[in-house]
């Protein structure tokens, strides 16, 4: 069980704000390596790292469900806010690198990943 669970949830939904922010800003800051779906990659890493991280912190089957679907739906929701924007697009292939986040992170933390957070205050915390 998490000890510092309020400071877990803390941080998990200031980095949902994160990607929101980056997301809707004009300008986000660009990662400096070139390659043609490098912005497909950002979009999958945050996802991952998202539902991975909720994971930590609401390991029940229901609870992870429903992050699941929160998850996917601000994928999607954020997609609709771009194309409704003059600066960002719209592009279904985001909903789709976002949406493949979400689900590895479920993938990955339905085992022994699931317990990082709580390895992690019991070395370092406790």
């Amino acid at each position: 069980m998490l000890v510092y669970k309020k400071l877990w949830l803390t941080l998990g939904w200031m980095m949902v704000a994160l990607v929101f922010y980056f997301s809707l800003i004009p300008g986000p800051p660009e990662i400096k390596l070139n390659f043609k779906y490098i912005d497909k990659v950002e979009h999958f890493l945050a996802y991952v790292i998202l539902m991975g991280w909720f994971s930590q912190i609401y390991q029940s089957n229901k609870n992870r469900i429903a992050y699941f679907i929160f998850f996917v739906s601000m994928g999607v929701l954020i997609e609709i806010l771009q194309g409704m924007g003059k600066v960002r697009f719209f592009e279904y292939s985001d909903m789709l690198a976002n949406t493949t986040g979400v689900t590895v992170a479920w993938i990955l933390t339905r085992g022994e990943l699931k317990h990082l957070l709580v390895r992690f205050e019991n070395k370092w915390l406790n």
